[in-house]
């Protein structure tokens, strides 16, 4: 029996209504084969929005809806919510994308954007109307978590975690916890002692009832999916394996290797943040006295270069490493505090000192200790003599820049942790070019990926602060809770499947699939999908050359279909100029 399909269309404010005459389309796709209902309103996904979807389907007997707003990741999820609690199948509703693929491109083109819209709409009425009615697997859980990373972000998710009354299973590749955050003296802009932060949070973890804790060691191997993984992890020479629920990459920084600035000269006393913070540190090497490394005598002109390898695209990275500016000024403070009569100058580009309390403190820094800002780059860093002779220019003065200097310290850019590329392979994991992992959306799933289940946790996706790096650690410690919460999970069931008759048993599909879902039977040469791990990409489809591996409510029939509909205007243009 054909579907009752309901179209409804969203002005989106002025985000559509400005670019596509919503009234003409109404119009239009009122008259299209299976459409029993059409009408707009300005903002759909409101409760007045919502309200008018369900009294069409009450009225209507609609067991079909198509919305046509904004991207389906916005508003899918609310609008497939309502139709299920009136009785509707979730997968008999649709969203036409009429915002970012019709109206935002075709602004000043009203008659384009209008035709567009129609178009759309009508190429998603087609898929709708031979949508199946699916059921979400039911997955069970593994209430156990493993953390990857033992230092703040992996700490901080791990404590979260078993706070919340579920096991974890923390691995750190060294003999210790705490990370960098243990090589530095203290922070910006409160200037309190790191280890202060640290050590009780490191106590904890180690006595933790709930946290097995394994330092040494690396996740070898990863199987399985969320809810059910299975992780091999290698201490020393012995591998012990464990069944976990879902996975927490907290992998941490490294920072740019000084060896790659060869503009600046190989000395000892041109040395990177960190050794400086070492320095610095009442537990370092000098026990906190400023001294400089080649000689031990006590720096009275420090030269601080910011941005080295940052955003510098024709010979390093272009990135902003973002924590460079704060923790120069912290430094700096620092050092006026133990050198009271020392010299510093600063050479950057910018000062980015946006996060809470940062702008006053460097305001502060300039003008109580009498710090030196020199906005521009450092050209040359080279010895002579027991100075160092610094070279660049001042791009406010326009002037060049000539300082001798006892120390120089770079503020080298923050990159991906070493081994976090093997690491994401091993995950099925997204990383950057840069190697710092990828979330599945910037602003709507910031510490998700796109394998479900595992998370991102601080400096493992990018440069930030100990401030943002605990709450992004809270963050993906609450989505791990969130899920455990649950007695199953329900897995999506837009997912592949293979019609064994037709299957030549090729395993393309294998090679391709990102996920590993797709295995060849050995006994009967066929494939196999197993739909607890398939997320649904439709790789596998696109690639089958014999058509027997299809996406659930993305057959072939069904693009076909919406093909024929998209490029109705162009098939009838043809019948006529044969004709002419």
């Amino acid at each position: 029996m054909p579907k009752r399909i309901g179209v409804f269309i969203c002005h989106c404010g002025a985000n559509i209504a400005a670019s596509v005459d919503v009234e003409k389309v109404v119009k239009e796709i009122s008259t299209y084969p299976g459409v029993v209902h059409a009408e707009n309103y300005i903002y759909m996904c409101s409760d007045p929005g919502q309200d008018l979807i369900r009294k069409a389907i009450l009225e209507k007997r609609l067991d079909a809806v198509v919305n046509c707003n904004c991207s389906p990741s916005l508003h899918e999820k609310t609008f497939r919510t309502l139709v299920t609690s009136m009785g509707l199948n979730p997968y008999h509703c649709e969203i036409a994308n009429i915002r970012e693929h019709c109206s935002w491109p075709h602004v000043h083109d009203r008659e384009m954007a209008t035709k567009k819209a129609v178009a759309i709409i009508e190429m998603i009425v087609e898929k709708v109307r031979r949508n199946l009615a699916l059921t979400p697997m039911v997955v069970p859980i593994t209430k156990r978590a493993l953390v990857v990373g033992g230092g703040i972000a992996g700490m901080q998710a791990a404590t979260d975690i078993a706070k919340g009354g579920y096991e974890v299973i923390l691995v750190e590749r060294s003999p210790a916890l705490g990370g960098h955050a243990q090589q530095l003296s203290g922070t910006f802009p409160s200037m309190e002692l790191v280890q202060c932060m640290i050590n009780p949070q490191v106590t904890e973890v180690m006595n933790h009832p709930k946290i097995t804790l394994y330092t040494s060691a690396e996740v070898e191997e990863v199987g399985g999916y969320v809810g059910n993984f299975k992780v091999k992890i290698k201490k020393g020479e012995a591998f012990i394996e464990e069944e976990v629920g879902t996975i927490v990459v907290a992998t941490g920084y490294d920072l740019y290797p000084k060896e790659k600035i060869t503009e600046y000269e190989s000395d000892p006393d041109v040395i990177d943040g960190l050794q400086f913070e070492r320095i610095l540190s009442p537990t370092g090497p000098t026990r906190g006295e400023i001294r400089r490394p080649s000689d031990g005598k006590v720096p009275k002109e420090i030269v601080f270069i910011q941005c080295v390898g940052s955003r510098d695209p024709e010979n390093h990275l272009p990135y902003c490493s973002r924590v460079c500016c704060m923790y120069t000024a912290k430094q700096a403070a620092l050092y006026k505090k133990k050198v009271p009569d020392g010299q510093v100058y600063i050479s950057y580009m910018d000062i980015r000192s946006d996060a809470k309390g940062c702008e006053e403190f460097i305001q502060e820094l300039t003008e109580k200790e009498r710090i030196v800002y020199l906005r521009g780059r450092v050209s040359r860093v080279f010895r002579e003599g027991e100075k160092l002779r610094v070279y660049g220019v001042d791009t406010l003065s326009g002037k060049m820049i000539d300082m001798k200097a006892d120390l120089v310290v770079l503020a080298t850019a923050m990159v991906a942790s070493s081994g976090a590329k093997d690491l994401s392979r091993k995950l099925n994991i997204i990383s950057d070019e840069y190697g710092f992992m990828s979330e599945a959306h910037i602003k709507l799933r910031p510490v998700e990926t796109l394998t479900a289940g595992i998370y991102l946790a601080g400096t493992a996706q990018a440069p930030r602060d100990i401030t943002d790096t605990i709450s992004s650690a809270s963050g993906a410690a609450s989505k791990v809770l969130s899920l455990f919460s649950r007695k199953e999970l329900l897995h999506e069931p837009e997912i592949a499947h293979v019609d064994e008759e037709v299957c030549s048993g090729c395993g393309l599909c294998v090679s391709i699939c990102a996920y590993k879902a797709p295995e060849l039977d050995p006994k009967k040469r066929v494939a196999r999908v197993n739909e607890a791990l398939c997320e649904g990409c439709g790789a596998c489809a696109s690639l089958c050359p014999s058509g027997a591996m299809q996406h659930k409510n993305f057959s072939n029939r069904q693009f076909f279909e919406m093909i024929e509909v998209a490029a109705g205007d162009y098939v009838e243009l043809e019948k006529k100029e044969e004709l002419s």
